[in-house]
């Protein structure tokens, strides 16, 4: 059994702890952004840690055996500083990052870097009503378009809310395509503001701009800390069975050896 630290915030991280309640001791931690966490096993832990420092010290005296960083691929801060703290601890770490979308015949991708060239490009489009679908946490960089009328899916309501012309719609995904297509219908959409998360849960966005034949301004992800990286929990579950093995390999006694050496 190895004593392992989850760094959660994606539907990956979820699905692991499920799947390793009954094999690992297990701490999810989660940074405590979203007030109504999906309930998992194990033990929960919410909160910083005090940046590398504190995370490195957190890891050496939890005696923390492997760090699997299953964090949102959106996650600027935390996967660099669980490279830089496992480095100090010497503790193995394993990025869980599902591939970005990448696009298809028929879409009208306009990609960006960040939040401020999304915003730009809403400028350069000259469209009046856009889906931003960002998150409610980052909606700041898109109040200065006063004359654009946004329509805001978040989990949770925006607290304060910086954008004075916006509607509001609470929801957490998967989404199906027939359900967006009426939402943007219904809205009269003219763009999307998509960050590239990947996976399934809320692509159906991105094939109903398609239907639409809505422009889709799709901000990229941020730069990782290099290092090992899957893209699926099979292969990371499959590293921590490695793990488990070079773990019996060293505690089981040498070939032969007696019991008074």
């Amino acid at each position: 059994m190895l004593r392992v630290l989850l760094l959660a915030g994606s539907t990956e991280a979820s699905s692991m702890a499920r799947r390793l309640e009954s094999v690992d001791d297990v701490v999810v931690s989660f940074a405590g952004r979203t007030r109504e966490r999906v309930e998992l096993p194990g033990r929960v832990r919410v909160g910083g840690f005090g940046g590398p420092a504190g995370l490195a010290q957190y890891l050496e005296h939890e005696r923390v055996d492997a760090v699997v960083d299953a964090t949102h691929p959106f996650a600027a801060h935390m996967p660099w500083n669980a490279a830089e703290a496992c480095a100090t601890a010497g503790v193995p770490r394993l990025r869980v990052c599902r591939p970005p979308w990448e696009a298809r015949a028929g879409d009208r991708w306009c990609v960006v870097g960040d939040l401020e060239a999304a915003t730009a490009a809403i400028e350069e489009l000259g469209v009046r009503r856009v889906f931003l679908t960002t998150g409610r946490q980052e909606l700041a960089p898109f109040a200065r378009l006063h004359d654009v009328w946004y329509l805001v899916r978040a989990i949770e309501p925006p607290d304060p809310m910086p954008l004075a012309n916006a509607h509001v719609v609470l929801a957490r995904g998967p989404f199906d395509e027939s359900a967006e297509l009426e939402l943007m219908r219904g809205h009269r959409i003219e763009a999307v503001v998509a960050k590239n998360s990947g996976g399934d849960a809320a692509a159906a966005k991105l094939s109903a701009a398609r239907n639409l034949g809505l422009p889709v301004i799709m901000v990229e992800r941020p730069p990782a800390p290099p290092g090992p990286c899957v893209s699926d929990v099979d292969d990371a579950l499959a590293w921590l069975d490695d793990l488990r093995a070079a773990a019996r390999a060293v505690a089981a006694p040498r070939s032969g050896q007696s019991a008074d050496g």
